[in-house]
């Protein structure tokens, strides 16, 4: 692998960066507003190159910034702006982690700018929440299996798009603050939140500054209990700093740096009370009682993100050039759990937490040829190639000392080729191919023993350690028709190679070798076919899905060591998504979803659980903006009823709990006082549902049946200048 890193750090050699950045013009608002219009058309996520949306035979949801804008007032929680905005995705935990948070029922590869956040090689769950709400421009979601990017993205990609420079002035920026607490018992509930930043050019220099604080108080339920602290946010303290400058050498060439921060810790002087599921008993946070005390470390994840880019738009004629140098090191630190404990040895229990270091380069070259036919006909053909090297080093160990997950180091080179073409504006052709070659090595280690109770432990095993090879070669085809504005027919091919959560076949090794573990990687294929249409003021969308893999990952307990053993068996998932926007006229607009998804293991002939599948979800979101000054929002959130699992001895086990229906109403509004400042207000949970979302449903397991937000209130006041 040492001559596959030196290939690929010679193209960065013959290469140098930054993405151009795009200022805005001070004209007219109505010119203006077709501008965004235009920029929300765009996007650089499912082909690595800036495209128009029409142009990607797949389904796309793209976030704008006002969209971003408008539900940062109801809640900074990235989870749950996905979940109201995105058909496909699961509802919101509730919770910092992302686990049963699946798009159309797998996991989606999240990234900052193409850079990835999620740890595939040990899949912690916590890769939605990398970096502050309030430093994104706009967030593209690809949704089906898609290897354009590499490893992981076996559920479809996230990718943040952070903000640029919005002023060709050499200072622009703005300041808010605000405070949210429980409207149903504001009793240590309530916390606040700082946030600013600032942006502009000079020279050839365009540059973003911006840095968030965010401290919760106790978050409570509708009953004004304070939420169980498992992947909890009560008390938790957030902090995003964010660094983007870019030099512009000459019109073609660009150079930009960017560096990204962020941590959230939960630090209680709180015990949870274990409820249990199938008892419906609740589990919520009550004070230490005395004699007893906190165990373990705040938990949560620290990220730190660089990002190094250049851009030569005519590198060669008609070729543009970018190269990506990033590097990504994570920590994130799990709750203490008396599952880890080993009697023997004087551990009562542990806590776990990841580590992951990645590095990686990624060069990517653009080529653009026209033809123009004697009969009027025309080709545009669009080349993207280029070549992928990442190196990433997983690992999950215990906070005492004690390795759980060894070290994973895996090198990854991958070549690719897409090819688009359009002809006569109308019909759309993709093809593309990605070879992957991966090399993952793991020294000799041994397997915990772990004791759910004093006569039920895991047995340790001594496994013998090997660098493991995978080659896959994966393929996609899509066709998409425009001519029809009332019917944009597309559909699509695609396959994924993913060799997710390595470390929690690892952990749970039965075999002296390693080589014996079946972590194969599994090949996705993906099929799709949907289309669009538009009729005066309403866009609408229809998709519908079918994906299947050799080999899944779920999960099995075993009832003689008290361990979830995971199993690798073939999966079916299918689904359907329907959106509609409806702009009623310049105040009113009307945007709705829904989704349905379900899977199977196709081997035993049984549904796939919570962990993977969600409900069906539906949502509503009506804006209305009288005048330029104010602005209300009104969000609706259905989650259906999932009922596919028969109790086990009278119990629900694993991630088979039966899911009942809820609604969730959040409100929000902004009034425009005076030239440059605002005053903001938004409430989650407007009617006070008292309910368990779905994980919390769903997760059998001890400590998740967490209720959901009471009643929440958020306001403030933003200053720009």
């Amino acid at each position: 692998m040492v001559l596959k890193t030196s290939l690929t750090l010679l193209a960065l050699i013959i290469s140098g960066q930054a993405l151009s950045q795009e200022n805005q013009s001070e004209a007219n608002q109505v010119q203006q507003k077709s501008n965004e219009q235009d920029i929300e058309r765009i996007i650089v996520t499912g082909s690595r190159i800036a495209e128009n949306i029409d142009e990607v035979p797949a389904s796309i949801t793209i976030i704008t910034q006002k969209q971003i804008a408008a539900q940062l007032k109801v809640s900074s929680e990235i989870q749950s702006l996905l979940a109201n905005l995105v058909p496909g995705m699961a509802p919101s935990t509730g919770t910092s982690s992302n686990s049963g948070q699946t798009l159309r029922g797998r996991s989606p590869l999240v990234m900052i700018d193409g850079v990835p956040q999620s740890t595939p090689l040990r899949n912690g769950a916590l890769g939605i929440r990398t970096l502050d709400a309030s430093v994104i421009e706009r967030i593209e979601v690809i949704k089906g299996a898609t290897s354009i990017y590499g490893n992981g993205a076996a559920g479809g990609i996230i990718n943040y798009i952070t903000k640029k420079a919005v002023s060709d002035k050499a200072l622009s920026g703005h300041a808010s603050i605000s405070s949210r607490f429980s409207a149903v018992e504001t009793e240590d509930s309530i916390g606040q939140r700082y946030e600013g930043g600032i942006n502009g050019e000079i020279n050839n220099f365009d540059y973003v500054l911006n840095a968030s604080y965010e401290e919760n108080g106790l978050q409570r339920d509708a009953d004004g209990d304070i939420l169980g602290l498992k992947y909890g946010l009560s008390d938790a303290v957030m902090q995003d700093y964010f660094a983007k400058v870019g030099y512009h050498f000459d019109d073609d060439k660009s150079l930009q740096f960017t560096y990204n921060y962020y941590q959230s810790k939960q630090d209680v002087d709180l015990i949870d009370q274990v409820g249990n599921i199938n008892t419906g008993e609740k589990t919520q946070a009550i004070p230490v009682p005395e004699g007893k005390s906190v165990l373990g470390e705040p938990q949560g994840p620290t990220n730190h993100n660089m990002m190094l880019k250049y851009v030569d738009d005519e590198v060669f004629e008609q070729t543009q050039l970018m190269v990506d140098l990033y590097s990504q090191e994570v920590e994130n630190i799990f709750f203490y759990s008396p599952t880890l404990a080993n009697p023997d040895a004087g551990y009562s229990g542990g806590q776990s937490l990841i580590n992951s270091d990645k590095k990686g380069l990624r060069v990517t070259l653009n080529t653009q040829v026209d033809f123009s036919f004697d009969n009027g006909d025309s080709l545009e053909t669009t080349f993207i190639y280029g070549i992928d090297a990442l190196n990433d080093v997983t690992s999950q160990s215990l906070v005492d000392g004690r390795v759980w997950v060894p070290e994973m180091d895996m090198e990854n080179l991958a070549g690719f080729l897409q090819t688009k073409l359009i002809y006569n504006d109308d019909l759309v052709i993709k093809l593309g191919v990605r070879q992957e070659d991966i090399d993952l090595t793991v020294n000799d280690y041994s397997t915990l023993k772990l004791c759910k109770k004093v006569d039920q432990c895991s047995v340790p095993v001594n496994v013998t350690g090997d660098t493991l090879n995978y080659k896959a070669t994966t393929y996609n085809i899509g066709i998409k028709y425009n001519a029809l504005p009332l019917f944009s027919p597309f559909v699509s091919y695609s396959q994924g190679a993913d060799i997710s959560d390595t470390g929690r076949l690892l952990r749970t090794a039965t075999v002296t070798d390693i080589a014996l573990i079946r972590t194969e990687a599994s090949v996705i294929d993906n099929y799709e076919l949907g289309f669009s249409s538009d009729f005066e003021q309403v866009h609408f969308e229809f998709a519908t899905y079918f994906s299947t893999s050799e080999l899944g990952t779920t999960n099995k307990f075993d009832e003689t060591t008290g361990v979830y053993m995971p199993v690798r068996a073939p999966q079916e998932i299918y689904g359907y998504e329907a959106l509609i926007n409806y702009e009623i006229n310049q105040a009113w607009a009307v945007n709705a979803t829904y989704s349905w998804v379900e899977g199977k293991n196709t081997e035993a002939d049984v549904y796939l659980g919570a962990k993977q599948i969600s409900p069906p979800k539906a949502t509503v979101n009506v804006n209305w903006n009288p005048n330029s000054d104010i602005s209300v929002a009104i969000n609706y959130l259905y989650v259906g009823d999932r009922k596919r699992f028969e109790p086990v001895n009278g119990k629900y086990v694993g991630d088979q709990g039966p899911i009942d229906s809820y609604q969730i109403v959040n409100l929000s509004g902004n009034y425009n006082f005076a030239s440059d400042w605002s005053a903001f207000i938004g409430v989650e949970n407007l009617f006070n549902q008292d309910y368990y979302p779905t994980k919390s449903q769903g997760y059998t397991y001890g400590g998740y049946n967490i209720k959901g937000l009471g009643t929440t209130i958020n306001m403030g006041v933003n200053y720009q200048f």
